[in-house]
C-alpha cells in the first residue's frame, strides 16, 4: 500500500471525544459522522481536508473510550493514512478492523510539519518527506494485517475470503 498526501498534524492525547465528539454517536451514517470529525478541537479541519490527505499525531492517538466511530470518522474524512508516535491499544485495533491505514514512527511524527507532502509505502515501512527529503523506516504490518486493510476492514476481509 503506498500513499501520497499532505500533512494535518496534532499533539499528543487526541482522544476520541475529540476526533468525533459524543453528540454524535446516535448515527451510523459515515458521512455525517465525517462532518463532525475534529471539530472540538479543530473547527478548520472539515473545510481544509482533502481527499488523500495524511494525519500526523504525538503520542497515544485515539485515547479514551472504545468507540469505532473515531477510525470510521477519520477515514470518511478523506484521510488515507494516520502516522503517530503511538496509538491508545483499542484504537489501533479499531482502525485495522475499520481499514484505516496507520503507522507507528517518533522519529517521522516529531520531524513532520503541518503541510508537508509525504510519500509513504507501508508494504517497506518507508515515509519519505517529499517537502524537506527526509526519509524514515518503521516497521510493516505483517501480510495478514495489511491485507486487512487493504480489504477495507475485518469485515470485508472475512467476506472477500481475503482471511478466514
Amino acid at each position: 500500500m503506498k500513499f501520497e498526501g499532505t500533512v494535518i498534524k496534532y499533539g499528543d492525547n487526541v482522544d476520541t471525544d475529540v476526533i468525533i465528539p459524543a453528540r454524535y454517536l446516535n448515527t451510523i451514517n459515515k458521512k455525517e459522522l465525517a462532518s463532525h470529525c475534529m471539530e472540538d478541537l479543530d473547527a478548520t479541519f472539515v473545510s481544509r481536508v482533502k481527499e488523500g490527505d495524511i494525519m500526523v499525531a504525538g503520542w497515544n492517538f485515539g485515547c479514551g473510550s472504545s468507540r469505532e466511530h473515531a477510525p470510521i470518522a477519520i477515514k470518511e474524512s478523506g484521510i488515507a493514512l494516520v502516522i503517530a508516535k503511538s496509538f491508545a491499544r483499542i484504537f489501533y485495533r479499531n482502525s485495522i478492523n475499520i481499514g484505516l491505514p496507520i503507522i507507528e514512527c517518533p522519529q517521522a511524527a516529531d520531524a513532520i510539519a503541518e503541510g508537508a507532502k509525504l510519500s509513504v509505502d507501508m508494504d517497506q515501512g518507508v515515509i519519505r518527506n517529499l517537502t524537506t527529503g527526509e526519509k524514515y523506516t518503521t516497521e510493516p504490518f505483517p501480510a495478514f494485517i495489511q491485507s486487512i486493510i487493504a480489504a477495507g476492514g475485518l469485515i470485508e476481509a472475512i467476506k472477500s475470503g481475503t482471511i478466514q
